[in-house]
């Protein structure tokens, strides 16, 4: 029995995103489609997102333009093909804390966030650095920064520490420390609430780009596969590498499990539709009793 629905929205699209920014050491091998996406969970009497997007102005539009991104839509556009709206949001869990993922969290008026505080705290330290050490800090907005200082303020804002078993009934947050980035965090849903699941999901934020990152090509040192980690890490890409085998441990061992919100062809492997801009709903699961939004 399923306790949560699960969807993929795309709000915004790279037409051409080059392929070793998403696969390490895949160089000169051209570009792809990088959509921008976030999750909704819903179930349990609860509307929850795995990272909200950006806000396309000020420095988040600046940052997007710099990216090449294309097509973007507002929450309130996005939800909508869910039948949802940014009020009916309850609960973010924000992965990490690049422009993307983490510049929409105003729009949200009765959410409370989970962030690792790694993640913030390092994200100041990183900005704090001089100029030429900005690659540290290169997607983050550091109004997003502040947004969290005025959530906190607020009452809306929990800073996790590590790993965080049951944050709601059946959810946990995993730490990936210096990794993608210095305090990134996945979200794993136990749809069945089990301890030992048998109905897990991992929401991966940008530790898994595409699905390469786990069936990579291993011919080259003469295995079938390995993992090969993602193109852009302030972390270590050793650490990532690790981050993925415990994803997929929490996955089962089963890549379709794993769910990168920037991998184009979730729309492969799951029941979707296109908008008329090309964006994507993608449909994950289905919690007991719900109807299909497609």
């Amino acid at each position: 029995m399923s306790l949560y629905s699960i969807w993929v929205l795309e709000y915004a699209v790279v037409p051409n995103y080059n392929v070793s920014g998403v696969l390490y050491g895949a160089h000169n091998q051209g570009n792809l489609r990088l959509p921008y996406a976030y999750v909704v969970i819903k179930g349990q009497g609860r509307v929850m997102m795995v990272d909200v997007g950006y806000n396309h102005r000020d420095y988040g539009k600046v940052l997007a333009d710099r990216f090449g991104v294309e097509s973007w839509h507002s929450p309130k556009d996005v939800l909508g093909q869910i039948g949802l709206s940014p009020e009916d949001v309850d609960t973010i869990f924000v992965t990490h804390a690049h422009f993307d993922h983490m510049g929409n969290l105003d729009d949200f008026p009765n959410a409370h966030v989970y962030v690792q505080e790694r993640e913030i705290a390092r994200a100041i330290w990183a900005m704090s650095q001089p100029p030429r050490l900005s690659f540290v800090s290169i997607a983050t907005d550091p109004a997003d920064v502040l947004k969290c200082v005025f959530l906190a303020r607020s009452g809306r804002l929990t800073l996790i520490d590590g790993d965080c078993e049951d944050v709601l009934p059946g959810i946990d947050l995993r730490a990936a420390p210096d990794t993608h980035t210095f305090g990134s965090q996945y979200v794993v849903v136990r749809n069945d609430g089990r301890r030992s699941s048998a109905d897990s999901w991992v929401l991966a934020g940008d530790l898994i780009y595409v699905y390469e990152n786990i069936e990579g090509d291993g011919s080259v040192i003469g295995v079938e596969q390995m993992y090969v980690p993602v193109g852009v890490a302030v972390g270590s890409q050793t650490n990532l590498v690790f981050a993925t085998e415990a994803i997929m441990r929490a996955a089962g061992g089963e890549v379709r499990r794993v769910i990168p919100v920037h991998e184009r062809r979730l729309v492969d492997k799951f029941p979707s539709r296109a908008r008329e801009s090309g964006l994507r709903v993608s449909e994950i699961c289905l919690a007991v009793g719900e109807s299909s939004r497609l």
